[in-house]
């Protein structure tokens, strides 16, 4: 076997093997030996055909047969011999084969980039922090109000403390009602923060029986389109708030807290963590960009492409039935998300180059204490969920990304910024 390797990008290899009719025989002869078995020629029972028969017969199709499989084994020896460690799947790109003589064909595959690391230690990067403020924990303290609430039947809406239930129907732009588009009984909480402006502004002052008009962008992603709607009031529910006393928060604690104090206490505390994962969160964000952002480098299109398809996966198995929602673009979400995919291929490729820069790596006993974590939360016994994590990368890849991150962080300049952001949404 003769092998050449040519480098077509920073990414693609081109294999250029050439194999002599000594290095193939043997595997024609196997070849001849499998389809022994299936030879059928009168005067001999099948499978019992001469081998010599069979070659004079059958064997330039066999060959033929063969060759595929022969061009795939002979590039994972040339793979190996070479110490080269291909992405994705390997394209066949050129094949010559002459009876009796030599098989020469060229194989294209993806590679990793060879990653030139730049600074990584102490960089310069911000981490935006949040103050919770006792609007904060009074908001949510309203929500769990809500969650507590009652309703009572009203005539009219006064305020933002109503859910109104109306029949809603879609209108074109001249204000005709467009057939099929009739939703019966949908019901709106005005006090809910995500319902379009347009609508609370449309059911403000409401009454039973009486129909309003609302028209607003609707956004999908990175698309939006305008709605236009007619609401035809069926139905006006006044929520009625508990108190926030003693007795809600024995309630909702299960008798574990009886203070209105205590429990407002542990409610900022439950807040101010939020937050602090949620800082932390942006601060690493922050770093794999700045880092990302200093060490271009092409990335395997197969690594994109595996990340595209990961993420139409998750499309279908947020459905009930995990299947493509109706009407779903697939080829246009792809094309929508390559850009994040690329990123994401990037960040991935520099953060193990990183990590094996400074021989970070994952014991055995650090997957152990994460089972030993994590068994109580899912509701395994500990050995069956240990089991499952040694024979899965998830759990090595989790930890090495903490302590890549824990890495970062502890060797970067950070500079706090107070952010300020919405409430958090329960």
């Amino acid at each position: 076997m003769q092998v050449s390797i040519n480098n077509v990008s920073d990414v693609q290899q081109e294999a250029d093997i050439q194999l002599t009719q000594d290095d193939i025989q043997p595997m024609f002869e196997r070849a001849y030996e499998k389809y022994r078995p299936k030879a059928e020629i009168r005067g001999f029972r099948k499978g019992k055909v001469p081998m010599p028969m069979i070659k004079q017969l059958y064997g330039e199709a066999i060959e033929q047969d063969a060759l595929d499989d022969i061009a795939s084994d002979f590039y994972r020896r040339a793979m190996e011999e070479k110490n080269i460690h291909p992405v994705g799947q390997p394209t066949i790109v050129d094949m010559d084969f002459k009876r009796g003589e030599h098989f020469h064909f060229k194989i294209k595959y993806e590679i990793k980039p060879d990653i030139t690391l730049g600074a990584y230690r102490g960089i310069k990067v911000e981490k935006p922090i949040h103050i919770v403020t006792d609007a904060e924990v009074e908001s949510e303290i309203q929500k769990i109000r809500r969650a507590n609430s009652t309703r009572a039947a009203a005539e009219t809406v006064t305020d933002t403390g109503y859910v109104v239930t109306a029949d809603v129907q879609e209108l074109d732009e001249t204000g005709t009602p467009l057939i099929g588009k009739k939703t019966p009984g949908a019901r709106f909480d005005l006090s809910d923060e995500t319902l379009a402006r347009e609508i609370c502004d449309a059911l403000a002052g409401a009454a039973t029986g009486e129909t309003y008009r609302a028209k607003f962008e609707s956004r999908h992603g990175e698309h939006s389109h305008s709605v236009h709607i007619a609401l035809a009031v069926t139905g006006i529910e006044k929520v009625l708030l508990p108190a926030f006393d003693e007795e809600l928060v024995k309630k909702i604690t299960g008798g574990k807290v009886a203070s209105v104090d205590e429990f407002r206490k542990n409610l900022r505390g439950d807040i101010e963590r939020y937050w602090e994962e949620e800082s932390t969160a942006r601060l690493n964000d922050n770093i794999a960009k700045s880092l990302v952002d200093a060490h271009p480098f092409p990335v395997p299109e197969s690594i994109v492409a595996g990340l595209l398809d990961s993420y139409v996966e998750d499309v279908r198995n947020r459905s009930r039935d995990r299947k493509l929602p109706k009407g779903f673009d697939e080829q246009k979400f792809r094309d929508e998300n390559r850009s994040s995919a690329t990123w994401q291929a990037q960040w991935l490729l520099l953060s193990t180059r990183i990590a094996e820069e400074e021989k970070i790596t994952v014991s055995d006993a650090e997957i152990e204490a994460m089972a030993e974590r994590e068994a109580g939360k899912i509701g395994l016994e500990k050995e069956r969920l240990l089991q499952y994590y040694r024979k899965s990368s998830s759990a090595a890849n989790r930890i090495l990304s903490d302590k890549l991150m824990a890495f970062l962080r502890s060797n970067a300049k950070v500079t706090e910024k107070v952010f300020e952001d919405s409430p958090r949404q329960s």
